[in-house]
């Protein structure tokens, strides 16, 4: 359960911190503008986007119930999780662009709200927590999945969230001065490796319905020597789905995301070239 929870807690404070970010950068515009007759619509586009992302939750949670089991069950899971792992791939990618540049964006886009009206404010606050919403709940939903387990990453999302809360109320007073490239270049890192494990789970749920082939073609088996119900063995499965058996296919698909991403999220940013005179 403590790896289950740790895997969620992770996924709930980066998306909530990057969500959290935005607003705070969005409420400070306001104040400092002394525009706060956008806050209403600001929280109320914010509340839209949380009572959306929840739903999708629950619909997800209602289909995967519905399947019960087999095969459409196994695809439906695989599936989920491709598509978890296309977005947190495309959104650590994008947070670490645009970590230095988000501020001026930001403000860009509400000074133009605001001339269209408070509608407009409401939207771009929408947008903007959406996006975090959507990928954390089908990252938390996979994990939950990979995990097999329930209560445990539902509360670790909820801890998660609850504490990019906190640091966000902090980072509103000093949202100039947050290192935002070192903050997320650490938690986008991890969470390369725990969009790993979901691609292994990915990769387990099509062989085990049959559209991928070595089901049976074990690369390790370490259950007499690793004890799968250990803390470390909990904690391994849950968090990057490392358990003590795998298929050849399962670590082939573990190490080529793993590696291939993480080169290309720490390789340097290419210097620009000046124009010619």
């Amino acid at each position: 359960m403590g790896g289950a929870f740790f895997a969620s807690y992770l996924i709930g404070l980066r998306d909530g911190l990057e969500a959290a970010l935005v607003v705070s950068i969005l409420v400070t515009v306001l104040a400092r503008s002394k525009r706060r007759d956008g806050l209403p619509p600001l929280w109320a586009g914010v509340g839209v986007a949380v009572v959306c992302a929840a739903a999708l939750g629950v619909v997800l949670t209602y289909v995967a119930t519905s399947l019960l089991s087999g095969v459409r069950l196994e695809l439906f899971e695989a599936i989920s999780s491709l598509v978890a792992v296309s977005m947190v791939t495309w959104m650590i990618f994008w947070m670490r662009r645009s970590a230095r540049t988000i501020k001026g964006e930001m403000t860009g886009k509400l000074t133009v709200a605001l001339g269209l009206g408070k509608a407009a404010v409401a939207a771009l606050a929408f947008v903007a927590v959406i996006r975090e919403g959507v990928e954390m709940v089908l990252l938390v939903f996979a994990a939950a999945q990979a995990a097999s387990e329930t209560v445990a990453p539902l509360l670790g999302m909820i801890a998660g969230v609850a504490s990019a809360v906190l640091l966000g109320w902090l980072m509103y007073a000093a949202v100039a001065r947050v290192n935002l490239g070192r903050l997320f270049t650490w938690t986008g890192a991890l969470l390369v490796l725990v969009a790993a494990g979901i691609i292994k789970y990915a990769v387990h749920g099509f062989q085990v319905a049959g559209f991928l082939p070595g089901s049976t073609t074990v690369a390790y088996d370490l259950s007499h020597t690793i004890e799968p119900t250990s803390w470390y063995g909990t904690l391994l499965a849950a968090t990057i789905n490392v358990t003590p058996s795998a298929t050849a296919l399962e670590v082939t698909a573990w190490l080529a995301y793993a590696i291939v991403v993480l080169f290309l999220f720490f390789r340097p940013a290419p210097k620009k070239v000046p124009a010619a005179a």
